[in-house]
């Protein structure tokens, strides 16, 4: 039964946290030196306060480019995105930066998770989803014990 755990099958919030810490103990994804100072949207006052935000933004696009294959940077701004304070007029809502998006895509592809989709955006590659579905069941496996 373990063996037939998909990524899917994971509460999100859990995945994202063990494939974040794999991919920073592993050390093969390698990290942007700007991202220590960058915000990672027009909508932010400051940057993230997590030190390791870009490995868990990474494991959460690595995670919805598994679940939803083709997605492009501009889906996923629009997915990561928020709402804008304008003051005393409405909220609106504002992009997420595709720069970190773009990084974080182009650090998976290096890493053999992803490749470019066909028809535009990117999809997981058969050792990437084996990749993530071994976690997948590690985490299964660590929430039964």
């Amino acid at each position: 039964m373990a063996n037939s755990v998909t990524v899917k099958d994971v509460h999100a919030q859990a995945f994202i946290k063990a494939y974040a810490a794999h991919l920073k103990r592993s050390g093969k994804l390698q990290v942007p030196s700007w991202t220590e100072y960058a915000k990672t949207g027009s909508y932010k006052e400051l940057c993230p306060s997590d030190p390791d935000w870009f490995y868990v933004r990474t494991a959460a696009i690595a995670r919805h480019v598994y679940i939803r294959g083709g997605v492009g940077v501009g889906a996923l701004a629009k997915r990561h995105g928020g709402s804008k304070r304008r003051g005393a007029r409405p909220n609106h809502h504002a992009d997420d930066s595709t720069n970190v998006l773009r990084k974080a895509l182009q650090g998976l592809e290096k890493l053999g998770i992803l490749e470019k989709h066909p028809e535009g955006g990117r999809k997981i590659t058969s050792a990437g989803q084996r990749d993530l579905d071994r976690i997948s069941v590690q985490v299964v496996n660590a929430a039964s014990a």
